[in-house]
C-alpha cells in the first residue's frame, strides 16, 4: 500500500474529523500508532505514469479534498490513467471531490453518466460547514454529469459501484467502500 498526498510529506488532517472520531477505536489507533503513514506521504507527482503498478486508487474523506485534490492536476492525471486501464477508482465522504473534476483521456468527466455518491448537502449543513465550502460536493457531482444517489437518511451508509468507480456517501460508508475495493481487485 502506498500513501500519497498532493505535495508529499505530512498529509493535512481534517481536525473536525479527528475530533468527530476521537472515541472510535480504529481511528484513535491509526492517529496515535501509525503517524508514519500520514506524516511521510509521497507526492502524487511521483506516481503519474505508473498506474499499471497499482491495483486501485482510493481517496479518503475529510474536508481537505474539497480544497486540494478537487483541483490537483497530478491527481487528475492518475485518475485518467486508472480509468484508461479500467482499474478501481474509489473514494468516500468528501473524497469524491478528488474525482468530481477529473476527466478521462477522451476529455469527458469521469463521473459523466455514472451513478455516484459523496457527502450530501444536508450532511454538510448539519455538520455546519456549508458556508465554508468553495463548492458543495453533491451539487458538483450532479453538475459534472454524475447520477447522484443519496442514503435513505442523513449519515446513513450508502455505497455506489458503477463500473470501476466506487463511491461512499459519508463516514458510515467507509467500511462498505473498503469491501467494494477488495471485491473489485479480486481478493
Amino acid at each position: 500500500m502506498t500513501f500519497a498526498s498532493p505535495k508529499g510529506g505530512v498529509a493535512p488532517l481534517d481536525q473536525a474529523s479527528v475530533q468527530m472520531f476521537s472515541s472510535d477505536p480504529s481511528s484513535k489507533n491509526f492517529l496515535e500508532n501509525h503517524k508514519d503513514v500520514w506524516e511521510n506521504t509521497e507526492p502524487l507527482s511521483k506516481f503519474v505514469g505508473r498506474a499499471s503498478e497499482f491495483d486501485a486508487i482510493f481517496y479518503p474523506g475529510g474536508h481537505g479534498p474539497m480544497y486540494d485534490l478537487a483541483f490537483d492536476a497530478d491527481s487528475h492525471k492518475l485518475i485518467a490513467e486508472f480509468a484508461a486501464q479500467n482499474k478501481p477508482i474509489a473514494s468516500v465522504c468528501h473524497g469524491p471531490a478528488a474525482i468530481v473534476n477529473a476527466k478521462t483521456n477522451d476529455g469527458e468527466y469521469l463521473i459523466k453518466g455514472k451513478s455516484v455518491t459523496g457527502f450530501s448537502n444536508t450532511e454538510e449543513d448539519q455538520a455546519g460547514y456549508t458556508a465554508e465550502m468553495n463548492f458543495l460536493l453533491e451539487n458538483r457531482l450532479k453538475e459534472n454529469g454524475g447520477k447522484y444517489e443519496l442514503a435513505d437518511a442523513p449519515w446513513g451508509e450508502k455505497v455506489v459501484v458503477d463500473g470501476n468507480v466506487i463511491t461512499g456517501q459519508n463516514p458510515a460508508s467507509a467500511l462498505g467502500v473498503g469491501k467494494a475495493i477488495v471485491k473489485a481487485v479480486g481478493l
